[in-house]
């Protein structure tokens, strides 16, 4: 069988560079060679290099988390080099990366989310109303970034002007959100026409975390993460369910990974990711482990994915709007 030529993009711009190059090196390392033909790209530098090698490149797999890499720009210069990928094309990955339209989403299909205001840079915010709508504590994020970057927990009103400044540094619209106590859930999904609902997996941080942070998210020791989740079987469908549902709605391929909180009155999703993390000990790689695919098969079968929809996408004329 002839070796396929992998472009592997990893590190990037974004303030998630350093957890893309780990990724990167992890991935890389699992790839089987006589399989694959490895060649390692960093956007930050390599794009012209990129688009000179794009002919002998056989597909790609995009390493890549936050601002150009997730939100569908390299994906868009993968589409017009003509090299298939896997994951979302550039609508899905776009709309996922957007965490306010992809609330008007999840609600236009049904899905639970918590109550939300959206701040923009320059508006005037009615904090005091807001927070009596929302009550506290209210949760703030910048609406484009992932890793809880730029994320806090507000619990006392005077907290929340410098909360929205800080998430303002990093986007220009931001997330103010109920905040939904209970079980941190997520739920992975692979496949593009035949989608699968892997094993869930429960999310304890340790105690210091108010949530799951950056540190909680990469640092060895500081999250207990259960798979599959201990929860009855009709807790475990509806989650399996709300996972597909999230997928669908936000016009994803290939995979994602979507997180949301059981609370007392039932589940309440939060986000989708589109590239979620990949090393071996990565949230959606554990899942796959559980369902009886090891990491390099995960990987093989992302990256079949990404031939066959790159190849359906060019019979049928472009990305599908929905499914």
């Amino acid at each position: 069988m002839k070796k396929k030529t992998v472009a592997l993009l990893s590190g990037g711009v974004s303030p998630e560079r350093e957890v893309s190059l780990s990724s990167g090196d992890q991935v890389e390392a699992a790839l089987d060679k006589n399989r694959y033909t490895v060649r390692r790209f960093d956007p930050a530098y390599d794009l012209g290099r990129l688009v000179a090698e794009a002919g002998a490149i056989d597909v790609a797999l995009i390493i890549l988390h936050g601002a150009y890499g997730e939100d569908g720009t390299v994906q868009g210069l993968l589409d017009l080099l003509d090299i298939p990928y896997q994951g979302s094309g550039v609508l899905g990955s776009a709309v996922a990366m957007n965490k306010v339209l992809s609330k008007e989403r999840y609600r236009q299909a049904g899905i639970p989310v918590p109550a939300h205001r959206v701040a923009r840079c320059g508006q005037t915010v009615a904090t005091d109303r807001w927070l009596d709508q929302l009550g506290l504590p209210v949760v703030v994020k910048p609406a484009s970034c992932g890793s809880s970057i730029g994320m806090r927990i507000v619990r006392r009103a005077a907290d929340l002007a410098p909360a929205l400044e800080a998430a303002f540094a990093h986007d220009h619209t931001v997330l103010v959100e109920a905040y939904v106590r209970g079980r941190e859930i997520t739920g992975a999904v692979i496949g593009n026409e035949a989608l699968e609902a892997l094993p869930l997996i429960e999310i304890i941080p340790s105690a210091g975390h108010d949530f799951f942070d950056y540190r909680a998210k990469y640092v060895a020791g500081e999250t207990n993460e259960i798979c599959p989740a201990p929860l009855e079987a009709d807790v475990t469908a509806e989650a399996q369910r709300l996972a597909l549902a999230a997928h669908r709605a936000l016009c994803c391929d290939g995979y994602s990974r979507t997180d949301m909180i059981l609370a007392e009155d039932g589940f309440f999703v939060l986000e989708t990711n589109t590239i979620p993390g990949m090393t071996r000990t990565s949230l959606f790689p554990q899942a796959a482990a559980a369902a009886g695919m090891p990491f390099d098969r995960l990987l093989d079968r992302l990256i079949e994915l990404g031939i066959e929809r790159h190849r359906l996408r060019k019979r049928h004329g472009g990305e599908r709007q929905g499914k």
